[in-house]
């Protein structure tokens, strides 16, 4: 399928402030920086990604999907990410997942995603990046064990979870378990679970009118003083507060 390569106008005209930010990442080679329209389109990328496509220039990719350059299974991975993102306006963070290397050699990154609105509130598209890591320990199987039990987290923080069964779905004890959390995302495995369940939080206070109650049942809080007493301590300040404030903005 030829890729298209005209943009529309008003994605264009909402991200023309975000195109620039692609030569800021041209300097960070282990960083994959992308914006892409409301059909999954690339509109602005950085050079690391051009290169680990095996292209020549990012006009190679402008106007192209994941499908034009990355191999099943992989292109329909991030495929089915970005209408995640698009349809829904939940943002993607911390993503575990495996990347492709000029080569043919693989490595596993954290990869995050934001919708780009429009200034009626529409998603007119999303914004991305993708850190390599860095660890002491590099086999794949640990990552990718570690991946499933991070994967569960996110799309189950409404549920209770224990960590130790979060380990034995790593393939860990409890301790390897947290020293593998602490050394991806610099906290606890407890303050990581805190901290995806915060995030949820803070993305329903801010884009949803849910009674409060109900946003801290959604994010894994089985009532709403637990969830109002930990919220503050970890923001500074209360549920009903945030939400005035991007009340306030708009």
């Amino acid at each position: 399928m030829k890729p298209e390569s005209s943009i529309p106008q008003e994605f264009q005209e909402v991200a023309g402030g975000l195109i620039p930010v692609d030569r800021l990442f041209d300097g960070v080679p282990d960083i994959v920086f992308f914006v892409k329209d409301a059909r999954g389109r690339y509109v602005s990328v950085n050079d690391t990604l051009v290169e680990r496509c095996g292209l020549k220039s990012r006009h190679d990719l402008i106007g192209r999907t994941v499908e034009h350059v990355f191999p099943p299974p992989l292109a329909g991975e991030f495929a089915g990410q970005d209408v995640e993102v698009l349809k829904t306006g939940t943002p993607i963070r911390d993503r575990l997942e495996l990347h492709l290397y000029p080569g043919g050699s693989s490595g596993w990154c954290l990869t995050y995603k934001e919708p780009v609105r429009g200034r009626d509130g529409r998603i007119v598209g999303l914004c991305g990046i993708s850190r390599d890591l860095h660890a002491p320990y590099r086999q794949d199987d640990e990552f990718g064990a570690l991946s499933t039990a991070v994967d569960h987290i996110h799309r189950h923080f409404d549920e209770p979870l224990r960590l130790p069964m979060l380990a034995e779905m790593a393939g860990l004890s409890v301790y390897q378990f947290d020293q593998r959390i602490r050394s991806l995302f610099h906290v606890t495995a407890g303050q990581y679970l805190v901290k995806v369940r915060l995030d949820a939080a803070c993305e329903r206070l801010s884009t949803t009118k849910e009674p409060i109650a109900q946003v801290a049942l959604s994010c894994g809080y089985s009532d709403q003083s637990a969830f109002s007493r930990q919220f503050k301590q970890a923001v500074g300040i209360s549920p009903l507060e945030y939400r005035k404030r991007f009340a306030a903005a708009e």
